[in-house]
Parts: C-alpha cells; structure tokens; sequence
C-alpha cells in the first residue's frame, strides 16, 4: 500500500505568518519549490502561499511584497494529508478541494509536500489522468 509519506517530497519548509512576500519568493526559488506552506508562531499551518499567489495578488495589485506578510494572503481552511494515508485519500483530498499540492503532516509536524511531479512518478497513467481531469476540469 502506497501512502503520502512514500510519494512526498521530504524536507518540505514551513514560511512563518509574519514573513514578507519578498522573503518568500526568494525562499522558493532557493529551494525551487512554487508554494510554502505558511506556519503561525506555533508552527501550526494556517495556510499555502504559492509563487502565483504573489504575483497576481499582490504584485499585480499594486502592492509592495516587502510590505506585505504571508498571514496576510491566507484565504480559506488549510488543507493536509496524514503521512499515512493510503494514495486514494490523498487523490480524494487533492480533487475534493480542487488542489494542486498538500502538505503532508505527521504529529502535528510537516515532513513533507506532495506535488503534480510527486503524484506523477507514483501514480499509474489512468491515476494520474483521472486526478487532471477533476483537477483541471470547468466547473
């Protein structure tokens, strides 16, 4: 049985709420990830800020990434997958919400982010096409 923790990326970085947008696009492109999950001052996850996010957001807005924290652009529930969730949950959680990455939690603690690229290299092609579709489908 395949689980999250078997198809996440490990290592995955927390961003915490009070950091600026500048801040966190330059930690995405050091780790070349496109979103960071965003922590409050106890580590909880409070929500996932993307490289888009900052673009169309923020910069597109008119606003200024150096003046505007990571907490600020939290919208919605943050969500997340148990590191032992079995491949069918993670692809229900995924297309449920309509989300592209999730990270991936063990005791209360992130280890880990699954990705597209993730769910690729574990997924078999009827999966994997399955998941696009409700991904990417009009609604």
């Amino acid at each position: 049985m395949t689980t999250a923790k078997d198809m996440m990326h490990p290592g995955a970085h927390w961003i915490p709420a009070h950091e600026t947008l500048d801040r966190a696009a330059q930690l995405m492109r050091n780790l070349d990830v496109g979103a960071l999950p965003i922590a409050d001052s106890e580590e909880r996850l409070i929500g996932i800020i993307t490289d888009r996010d900052i673009v169309i957001r923020c910069v597109a807005m008119g606003h200024d990434p150096a003046q505007v924290t990571a907490g600020e652009m939290v919208q919605g529930t943050p969500r997340w997958i148990d590191s032992n969730a079995e491949v069918g949950e993670v692809l229900r959680e995924m297309q449920s919400h309509r989300i592209r990455r999730i990270p991936v939690m063990e005791d209360k603690h992130l280890v880990g982010m699954i990705s597209e690229a993730d769910l690729a290299r574990h997924l078999d092609h009827a999966q994997l096409a399955m998941w696009a579709e409700q991904i990417y489908a009009d609604r």
